[in-house]
């Protein structure tokens, strides 16, 4: 079965913010094909189902830090935004299957949780080989320590301690 929506498009419209992975609700209206207004009135009917950890609202702090980052100087009212958007984190994403009906919505949220799953393999495994990488740089300094002491030793045999050398001849008293 073909993907409806490319995992690649997904996976550049989830962001970091607040330490959550999150998709902002115009990307997800987007996806789901729909207008951003009636999104977000299809989760206002259904408020009780996002605490604050499945949705958030950015601040305009939040919204100038994320706007600077993608070097956009355009102000919130050219941007057409008269409030800062919300953002659904991936628990969120995954009860819009209960607000969001259609076919359509159905197999962009599996599409959706598929690219959530994939970013955190590539989290998970990232943190494998930074672990992996330390426990050899580790062991590493442990060698070169040893290493150093091997040659240490080395260098003190090498040493030829010079006796006082024998005259030659007959000795007068």
């Amino acid at each position: 079965m073909k993907a409806i929506i490319p995992q690649e498009i997904i996976e550049q419209k989830i962001f970091m913010i607040r330490g959550h992975k999150v998709i902002f609700d115009r990307d997800l209206a987007m996806l789901y094909g729909v207008p951003t207004k009636v999104f977000n009135q299809a989760v206002k009917r259904n408020k009780q189902r996002f605490p604050k950890d499945f949705m958030f609202q950015l601040s305009k702090t939040e919204l100038e830090n994320w706007r600077s980052q993608f070097v956009t100087s355009n102000s919130s009212a050219k941007m057409g935004l008269r409030r800062p958007p919300y953002v659904f984190t991936e628990q969120g994403v995954a009860m819009l299957s209960s607000v969001l009906n259609s076919e359509r919505a159905i197999q962009v949220n599996i599409a959706i949780m598929r690219a959530f799953v994939k970013l955190k393999e590539m989290l998970s495994t990232h943190k494998e080989l930074a672990f992996k990488l330390r426990e050899l740089e580790r062991k590493i300094e442990k060698h070169d320590e040893e290493i150093t002491d091997i040659f240490n030793a080395i260098r003190q045999m090498m040493i030829v301690e010079e006796k006082p050398k024998k005259q030659i001849g007959f000795k007068v008293d």
